[in-house]
C-alpha cells in the first residue's frame, strides 16, 4: 500500500488533475445515465460502477496532487 503511494506521488501536478477531470466527468455520467430508457436494474449497476469509478479517481487524483498542489489549487482559484 505505502509503495503505491509512493508511487502516485511522483506523477506530475498535471497528471493529478487529469485524473481528478476523470473524476468528474465519472460523477456526471453515474446521475446523466439516469435520463437514459433502460430497465432500473441497469440503471442501478450503472450508478453503482461509475460512482465507484469517480471514488477512485478523486482519491487517486488527490494521492497525485498531494497537499501542496491542494494549496496551489486554493491559491489559483483565489486568484480566479
Amino acid at each position: 500500500m505505502n509503495s503505491i503511494r509512493l508511487f502516485l506521488a511522483r506523477l506530475s501536478f498535471r497528471t493529478g488533475v487529469m485524473v481528478l477531470v476523470a473524476c468528474a466527468v465519472c460523477y456526471a455520467v453515474s446521475f446523466a445515465q439516469f435520463l437514459l430508457p433502460i430497465s432500473v436494474a441497469l440503471k442501478g449497476t450503472l450508478w453503482v460502477v461509475f460512482f465507484g469509478l469517480a471514488k477512485t479517481f478523486q482519491y487517486t487524483g488527490l494521492t497525485i496532487i498531494g497537499a501542496e498542489g491542494v494549496r496551489r489549487l486554493r491559491r489559483r482559484f483565489r486568484r480566479a
